[in-house]
Order: C-alpha cells, then sequence, then structure tokens
C-alpha cells in the first residue's frame, strides 16, 4: 500500500494547523470555490465552483477554515453578497471547510477588467499567442479597461482583503493567485503593512522583450505590485528567471539578485520561487474508479477500433489541437497500414467562445476533423472522434484507455492532463509531450518529447508511441506515475506552506 499521499496530508495538516492556529488564512482569487444560484422559492442552490485554480485548492479546502475572498460571477453571489456585506459566507458544499466573501464589482467595471484586459490581452500576451506584426493594438479601449477595469477590481479585492485581514489580531497571510490580480499584492501592502503575502502565477511569464508590447506604465505598475508580496511563485524556473529579468528591466530602482531569486526594492525583500502545481491524487484515482467513469468507459471501449491515442484539452489556440490533428493525418498518409488500426479520441471542453480567436479556432477544429474523416475514413471507421463538451468524468475515463496521450500545447503553464492521465491509464499509454508545457521538466524522462511547430516530428513520436515495445512502455509508465505521486497536490501546498513558515521564523 503506497503511503505517500497520506503522509503528505498528515504534514501539511500539521504545519498548517500550528502556523493558522495564531495566523488567520486569506486566500482570493478571480473564480471562488462555489457558485450560488437563486431557486424559484428564493433559496439558494450551491454547487462547487469551476476552474483550474479552484480545483488545484480544493484540497486546502477541505482540511482548513479559512477565508477565500473571489469575484462575484453569477446573480446569486450578488444577491447572496448584498444579503451579507461585510460578512464570510460559509460553504455548504459537501467536504469544504472555509468560507466566502465575495467582491461585487459592478458589471460593466468586471467586464472591462475580465472580458477586455485579462483574457483578451494578458492571457494572449503571456501564452506568447500574439502575431506582433498585427495584433496586439493597445487602443484607447485597453487604457480604459485597465484604468476603469483592472486597477479598480483589484483595488476593491484589496480593500475586501484588508477588512478581513483586521478582523482578527495574528498577522495574516494572504494568498493571492493568478493573473486577474496582479495589482491586488500592492493594495493588500498599502492597507495591511505586516501581512505575509504570497502571490502565485499559474500561466507562463514571457520575457520583459514580449512584455514590451503593452505599454510601460501598465508593466512597471504590474511588477512593483507583485514585489510588494514576501513571495512570488511561479509553475517553473523559466519563469522565475524571465520575472526576474523583467524586474531588472522594468524597476531601475529595484537590487535583483539572480542565484538568491529574490528582487528589493521599496525597503522589502520579495522572493521569487518556483513551485510546480499537480494533482489531488487520490480524488483522480477515486473518480477514474467511480460507478459513472466505469459507464463511460465501457461505452467508449466500442468506439475504439485498434489502438487509441487520447487528447483532452479546452477548445483553444495555446493547445495546438489542429497542429496535433495534421500530425495525426500526416501519420495515416505516411503509414498506410495503420489505417483502421488507431482511433483518435479528442475530448474538448469550449472555453472563452465570447472571445473572437476562440470561436474561430474552435472552427477550425472541427473543419480539420470533417476533412481528416472524409479523406481517410469509411462507414465502418472514422479516424478521429470529437467529443466538444465539458465532461471532465468521461475525459477522465478515456484517459484510462489511451496508447498514447498527446500533449502538444504551444505553451502551457504546467498542463495536468500530463499528470493525470498517467495516474488512471491502465495500458501503460505513452505520453508524448510538448517541451514549451511547464509539466515538461518534471515529465521528460518518462515521455516522449516534441516541439509544439514540428508536425512532423510529431507525427515520428506518434509512430514511435504506437509501436514501442511493451517493456518499454512499461518502464515510462512507471516513472511518470511514480514521479506525479510523489510530488502530488499536497506537495505543492506543503512547499509553499512552509517558506510561508520561514517568515515569521525570520521576523
Amino acid at each position: 500500500m503506497d503511503t505517500t499521499n497520506n503522509d503528505h496530508r498528515l504534514d501539511l495538516n500539521e504545519l498548517c494547523s500550528t502556523l493558522l492556529s495564531e495566523h488567520p488564512l486569506i486566500l482570493a482569487s478571480n473564480r471562488g470555490p462555489i457558485e450560488h444560484h437563486v431557486n424559484a422559492d428564493s433559496t439558494y442552490d450551491v454547487r462547487r465552483g469551476s476552474g483550474g485554480v479552484v480545483t488545484a485548492l480544493n484540497s486546502l479546502s477541505s482540511m482548513l477554515d479559512f477565508t477565500w475572498v473571489a469575484s462575484a460571477m453569477s446573480d446569486g453571489d450578488r444577491k447572496i453578497a448584498s444579503d451579507n456585506v461585510g460578512r464570510k459566507i460559509p460553504s455548504r458544499v459537501r467536504g469544504q471547510k472555509m468560507g466566502v466573501r465575495y467582491v461585487s464589482s459592478p458589471r460593466g467595471v468586471y467586464h472591462k477588467h475580465y472580458n477586455v484586459f485579462c483574457n483578451p490581452l494578458l492571457w494572449f500576451l503571456q501564452h506568447y499567442m500574439w502575431n506582433s506584426p498585427y495584433n496586439p493594438n493597445v487602443d484607447s479601449k485597453i487604457h480604459d479597461a485597465w484604468k476603469t477595469g483592472y486597477i479598480p477590481v483589484n483595488e476593491e479585492f484589496g480593500r475586501v482583503i484588508a477588512e478581513e485581514g483586521r478582523k482578527n489580531t495574528g498577522v495574516p497571510i494572504v494568498m493571492i493567485h493568478d493573473y486577474h490580480l496582479y495589482l491586488t499584492p500592492g493594495f493588500v501592502r498599502e492597507r495591511l503593512p505586516n501581512a505575509v503575502i504570497q502571490h502565485f502565477i499559474h500561466i507562463p511569464w514571457p520575457n520583459p522583450r514580449y512584455w514590451k508590447l503593452i505599454p510601460d506604465y501598465m508593466r512597471v505598475q504590474i511588477c512593483e505590485s507583485l514585489t510588494a508580496s514576501d513571495y512570488v511563485g511561479f509553475q517553473s524556473k523559466e519563469d522565475v528567471r524571465n520575472f526576474l529579468d523583467s524586474c531588472e528591466e522594468f524597476l531601475p530602482k529595484a537590487r535583483i539578485d539572480h542565484n538568491q531569486r529574490c528582487v528589493q526594492i521599496n525597503g522589502r525583500l520579495s522572493k521569487i520561487r518556483d513551485y510546480p502545481i499537480s494533482v489531488n491524487v487520490d480524488e483522480i484515482v477515486s473518480i477514474s474508479n467511480s460507478v459513472r467513469a466505469m459507464d463511460y468507459e465501457g461505452n467508449l471501449r466500442k468506439e475504439i477500433i485498434g489502438k487509441a491515442i487520447v487528447r483532452v484539452d479546452r477548445a483553444e489556440p495555446s493547445k495546438n489541437i489542429v497542429r496535433g490533428f495534421n500530425s495525426f493525418a500526416l501519420l495515416l498518409t505516411r503509414y498506410p497500414e495503420l489505417r483502421k488500426q488507431v482511433t483518435f479520441m479528442a475530448f474538448l471542453v469550449p472555453s472563452r467562445t465570447h472571445i473572437r480567436q476562440y470561436r474561430r479556432y474552435l472552427e477550425e477544429i472541427q473543419t480539420v476533423v470533417s476533412n481528416i474523416n472524409s479523406s481517410f475514413g469509411d462507414e465502418n471507421w472514422k479516424p478521429i472522434k470529437c467529443y466538444i463538451e465539458n465532461n471532465y468524468t468521461q475525459a477522465i475515463a478515456a484517459m484510462k484507455l489511451y496508447d498514447v496521450l498527446l500533449v502538444n500545447s504551444v505553451i502551457d503553464g504546467m498542463n495536468l492532463v500530463a499528470k493525470e492521465g498517467p495516474l488512471v491509464n491502465t495500458k501503460n499509454g505513452v505520453l508524448i509531450l510538448s517541451d514549451t508545457t511547464g509539466s515538461h521538466h518534471e515529465l521528460k524522462e518518462g515521455a516522449l518529447s516534441v516541439s509544439p511547430a514540428d508536425i512532423e516530428g510529431t507525427m515520428y513520436a506518434m509512430y514511435k508511441a504506437l509501436t514501442m515495445k511493451d517493456d518499454e512502455r512499461l518502464r515510462r509508465s512507471e516513472q511518470l506515475t511514480n514521479k506525479i505521486r510523489k510530488k502530488d497536490i499536497v506537495n505543492w501546498l506543503m512547499s509553499q506552506f512552509e517558506d510561508i513558515r520561514q517568515v515569521f521564523e525570520r521576523t
């Protein structure tokens, strides 16, 4: 019996019990851990929140009582927030111990923050997704969204966090998440000078030259605010290097120590660290063994002819889905003996369909799939089976069945599919992994590495994976699962709380 995960959980519980007995924990993210929906009788239907940050932090919410500050998304969120002004709302989701404070920004303000600045600008910038001769076009709309959307939302988060932090006598621990809230550390520091602040960024941090695509005053204020944190966390060492370089470039008054990975500015020392995020091993294995997953597994087996290539992604440009399909088409062209011997199953979650580029990319995916199926398939075999829906359990069931798991993202902060798949797979399947994903640094020894733009190289990786000998498949599979189990989500949380504890030990 593997007790590693239980040991991690006990260690984290012990550490947090000691630390949080004196220091209240406040966590902040754009999306919250719960969603409220108003029923016809004016009662509330409460559901677990969605999104990667919520999923990653679910382990924490099941262990600890703390305050989670988040944007009010639904009408129900806004109504219950107005009924509980200044108060924490206990979660009624089974297994969650924490409570929520909502930030209810005016709808127009939040629209500018989220739909004009965060997603179309920051997300594309930080994933190197711009075609720089043509975009971005930082026009008056973007400047306005920064001033009347991004700043006000971040300032309100800072106000609410500070209000919560003053409710207890102990120095609060404030953990802030992701690109929606880059300015929040600065606003919190102004109001709570002694707070211990950590900001974790889930997406890649590009090099300073790429940041120069946006105006100087924006990137300077972002870096200044982040360095108001005691710790700034990233997914990879490359992101840490790029952030230190950015501070060196944009903050002339800062002192940068690349060896110690820290920034000194405004009389404060900010340590920059990499905390590669992981998965909740126990939860994923439990889902994979559930009755619902077993039902999906049985149905999906009937859809597979020959061996299975599987991919699970949000349907968005950074995931490089079209190039993956083109590599598969090239495989069927070069190796016609594989026709009717392999099925490509793609489980794609529609994402940000209000953004023009995302809608266009989903249409391109559907066109490519149709063309490949008509070119190579017949009435008995469709080379690609595409499931466009948000069904996590079905995706987990599919990953139990892959002979090859394709993760060929253009760039990813981490990509947790590369960690979920090997945990549940029952066939010693082979992982093909883009070397520009954050997970590549940890998993490269057990995976077949590809360059995301290399259609030819990805095709050869598919062929190698499909024809790999059993002993080599087993060796790689065991290497991946051992690594993932050892560095699970509890280990990720533990490393951050260990660093936070050191702040108190130094003071």
